[in-house]
């Protein structure tokens, strides 16, 4: 394994045991059974393109067995489409205007310095959280087997993997040529899974499966996948699952971002040098990123069979996400920061004692909802401030329909996807543009309505629930002191 980096503050074993008892506010020791353990599995860039979501292609049978064990969430979506902003969010339950955290590289603690985060939480109640790989914002490929801008006071235990996708950079393709992160880039790697960054992380969070096994005490376990962020990097056989002459590109009309507002146009098109690519290499990139969300389904099955293979699958809540959704050549683009459904939609699974096999939903949930999903599934307080709202009683059956809406962010853009409609507005109520669509009619957004007399009604009662969400979401978090100093929006954004 290469530049294996763990970080773990020594205790002797019996002093250990004592924290764990005296910080469990509820005097149950660690090793009770009624504490289910937690096992966070997030994937990088991982858009819905999977088996179990309708995918006629990508081969996940791991993951689509999760869902059949557990329940899926058809439209979960992120509060923002870019890595560092939704990570900060969702691991403080907390909307980007809360967090202040709308572009990468900061730390989450820079904006928000007294915040409880998501293992925080975990760790009061006497869980053991360890972080394998990027779970907060980590810069792809460069940060690979460091830190990143990860939240040290999150874990109790830290561990970045490293492997060959990392020193086999000089032999990785890219649109251009040294660009990774931000820019479409592949390699069929040689090798096996093993000599991987996210090969190693599976054979991590496998040895830290063993141990909680043997100690008894319970476990949050967060394992951040790096796949499939650019570069996508996997094992050739990987490759070999998707032919070139099976795969079909997304068609766009001509003219087609005429029909869209300035702000909206400008996400999609901002990348110049990936606009209008020929279909031999649009069809090389969508090959290589099937294949590498097929090699991180492979790394996420072989977690989920040791954790049943140490029988602690009956009392782990496992939940398998992404941080935002991801374009793959839809309306044109390619990678995230959009505010359709394509960037804003995550693939989200939640498996575990108690939670209804097969369940599934199209209401919208976000991502803001784990949190206290995770909290009071576990029985574990969380703070009174967290904007995002539990869903366990959706996992026992319940058909309640929550807020009935999705909220997420982009920049000066705001946008709402209810059940049928997605609504979007661009600078304040919208002087720069609004965009509506209809996901009975057109379930790829290609049509925007908003202006027309056909849809006024609905334009004005999506717009006042608009404006109503977004209010909620910038009310500052009680107890949080925030740091407003920080850089505007506007300030264009590293998309790696």
């Amino acid at each position: 394994m290469q530049g294996k980096h763990k970080c773990f503050t020594m205790l002797p074993l019996w002093l250990l045991h004592m924290c764990i008892f005296l910080l469990n506010g509820s005097g149950v020791w660690a090793g009770d059974a009624r504490k289910p353990n937690v096992l966070l599995i997030v994937c990088d860039d991982l858009n819905c393109d999977l088996g179990t979501y309708g995918h006629p292609l990508v081969k996940s049978p791991n993951i689509d067995g999760l869902a059949k064990s557990g329940f899926q969430f058809d439209q979960a979506h992120c509060q923002y489409p870019l890595c560092g902003p939704s990570r900060a969010s969702f691991m403080t339950g907390l909307y980007p205007d809360q967090t202040l955290v709308q572009r990468n590289a900061i730390y989450i603690r820079e904006r928000v310095p007294n915040v409880f985060t998501l293992p925080q939480a975990f760790r009061s109640a006497g869980y053991f959280a360890t972080r394998i790989g990027k779970i907060y914002h980590y810069n792809v490929p460069k940060h690979i087997g460091t830190s990143g801008h990860d939240d040290p006071y999150s874990w109790n235990y830290t561990i970045n993997p490293r492997g060959r996708d990392n020193t086999d950079e000089s032999l990785i393709f890219s649109l251009r040529p040294g660009s990774f992160g931000g820019t479409l880039s592949w390699l069929a790697a040689e090798g096996d899974d093993e000599e991987q960054t996210d090969g190693i992380a599976a054979l991590e969070a496998i040895e830290r499966l063993q141990h909680h096994q043997r100690s008894g005490q319970p476990f949050f376990l967060a394992v951040g996948l790096y796949r499939p962020h650019t570069p996508y990097v996997a094992p050739k056989k990987y490759f070999d699952l998707y032919p070139l002459e099976k795969i079909e590109l997304p068609m766009v009309p001509a003219n087609y971002l005429d029909s869209l507002p300035p702000p909206a146009a400008n996400c999609i098109s901002r990348k110049k040098d990936q606009l209008n690519l020929p279909p031999s290499v649009a069809k090389q990139a969508m090959q290589a990123y099937y294949a590498s969300i097929s090699f991180a389904d492979a790394q996420v099955g072989r977690i989920l069979e040791e954790l049943e293979r140490l029988q602690l699958r009956q009392n782990t809540i496992v939940v398998f996400t992404s941080d935002h959704g991801y374009h793959m050549g839809e309306h044109g683009h390619w990678q995230k920061t959009t505010l359709f459904e394509n960037a804003t939609r995550v693939p989200l699974i939640i498996s575990g004692p108690g939670i209804t096999p097969q369940g599934r939903s199209d209401i919208p949930v976000e991502m803001v909802d784990i949190y206290p999903t995770l909290t009071e599934l576990c029985e574990i307080t969380a703070p009174e401030y967290l904007a995002g709202q539990s869903l366990s009683q959706t996992l026992m059956g319940d058909k309640d329909l929550l807020r009935g809406s999705a909220l997420t962010q982009f920049e000066e853009g705001y946008s709402l996807r209810t059940a049928r409609y997605r609504f979007t507005a661009w600078g304040e109520s919208g002087q720069q543009g609004i965009e509506l669509y209809d996901h009975e009619t057109d379930p790829e957004e290609m049509h925007n309505l908003a202006g027309t007399a056909e849809f006024a009604e609905i334009e004005i009662e999506l717009s006042a629930a608009l404006k109503s969400r977004v209010e909620a979401a910038r009310q500052p978090p009680a107890g949080v002191q925030q740091i407003l100093d920080y850089v505007p929006r506007n300030v264009p954004q590293p998309l790696d």
